[in-house]
């Protein structure tokens, strides 16, 4: 029987692949799931499992953490004992971690297609570990599930055949839609327990280790969140890794004296989306609480200096704050100030992210291409015409004649 194995290490693949497993189960295809062991704290893993009705996976990898190449190499030789176990047909991974990199090299190799969902995110940011990850799945990918237009385009761009790709909508909004309800009942019970009201509060988040790293970005983000606590609640998620950090640098026990500023474990994924629904803005490092701000039109301040989901900054969600102290303060206290302008200008645009049917939609071609025996392809170009490039600079483009076809056009910075 032809199966389907779908491979995830994180919280955020574990939401984003959960519709994926119950449309694979619906059409009654053979879907194994395998937990790489990427994130192993309970909080950060099993309890998604748990909210989002993930099955137990048929396989735990147990790899957890090292430095990239080592955390990459170890999931790529447990990924490939797993598909030498289990057969797949066809191996399936989101988004891009370490944990997604191995899975589309150990699947490639062993010669069994590569299915990646959340294909073509670019922030053009080599020294992102995420970036190059994305990079390298997209490059093997049988099948790109891309999210959005642009990040079709991006794929169409890098030269990666049409056929191979489908645009889908992002999966995020498919869980966020099918909560929605339990979301906002249990809101209610944390923001009591939290002692905490609607809108007169900011959310954080902060994960990333171009800013956990890099002490001079993470304490002038520290020293922003100290400036808008005196104007505002603040509820800081503490990651595990900047818990950590905060603890080296001497800075946790002097935030937890603040008495506006709220420093909470992990939360299941209901209980987050539920305050990040109620906050009045949210300032992140996370690409997935990006999304999740504009399915949800909450405004965002990013502390980066670029984002691979740029949709959020066109539609007027998000702002790009960099990690400096002042700019963070003070695109901060804008966004608080438009949050009733984006409300009302979301309600007239559909979410770029898709409409809640992205799961459906990979499921259906995942059942398609398992039917017409999908294979890693390879190439006979014996027969091919010889194809001429040229690159040319855009002040002769009006001399160019018609035998050839202008296929992009760039600026300086590329």
């Amino acid at each position: 029987m032809k199966s389907v194995m779908v491979v995830a290490g994180t919280r955020p693949e574990v939401i984003k692949l959960s519709p994926v497993l119950q449309r694979l189960h619906e059409f009654k295809l053979d879907a194994i799931f395998i937990w790489s062991g990427q994130h192993y704290d309970y909080e950060l893993s099993r309890v998604f499992f748990e909210e989002l009705n993930v099955p137990e996976p048929d396989s735990n990898l147990n790899i957890r953490s090292g430095s990239h190449a080592e955390q990459t190499a170890m999931a790529m030789i447990e990924i490939e004992k797993a598909v030498n176990h289990y057969h797949p047909s066809i191996v399936v991974a989101e988004g891009d971690t370490n944990t997604v990199a191995a899975t589309a090299l150990a699947a490639i190799k062993d010669q069994v297609p590569f299915a990646h969902v959340e294909a073509g995110l670019r922030s053009y940011d080599k020294t992102m570990p995420e970036e190059v990850n994305r990079i390298v799945a997209d490059s093997l990918s049988e099948l790109l599930f891309a999210p959005t237009k642009l990040a079709v385009m991006n794929l169409c761009h890098e030269g990666i055949p049409s056929r191979k790709i489908h645009l889908t909508g992002n999966t995020v909004v498919d869980v966020i839609t099918k909560h929605k309800g339990m979301i906002r009942e249990k809101s209610k019970e944390l923001l009591e327990e939290l002692g905490i009201r609607s809108r007169e509060y900011l959310l954080v988040t902060l994960h990333r280790q171009e800013n956990i790293n890099n002490t001079h970005r993470l304490k002038s983000i520290i020293e922003a969140l100290i400036v808008l606590s005196k104007m505002y609640k603040i509820v800081f998620t503490l990651h595990p890794r900047t818990k950590k950090k905060l603890q080296t640098l001497g800075s946790f026990g002097f935030l937890k004296g603040n008495e506006n500023l709220m420093l909470i474990p992990p939360l299941g994924y209901i209980e987050f989306v539920g305050l990040l629904m109620n906050s009045l803005t949210v300032i992140t490092d996370s690409g997935g609480v990006q999304e999740e701000a504009l399915t949800l039109s909450i405004p965002t301040v990013t502390v980066r200096y670029n984002t691979e989901r740029p949709e959020t900054v066109f539609y007027g969600v998000n702002v790009l704050a960099g990690t400096e102290t002042k700019a963070i303060c003070e695109l901060t206290i804008a966004q608080i100030q438009k949050r009733g302008e984006i409300e009302d200008a979301m309600k007239s645009k559909s979410n770029p992210f898709g409409d809640g049917n992205a799961g459906r939609r990979i499921a259906v071609t995942i059942k398609d291409v398992l039917e017409t025996e999908i294979k890693v392809e390879s190439s006979d170009t014996r027969l091919d015409p010889y194809i001429s490039y040229a690159l040319i600079d855009s002040k002769h483009l009006e001399d160019v004649d018609d035998s050839f076809e202008v296929v992009a056009t760039y600026n300086e910075a590329g």
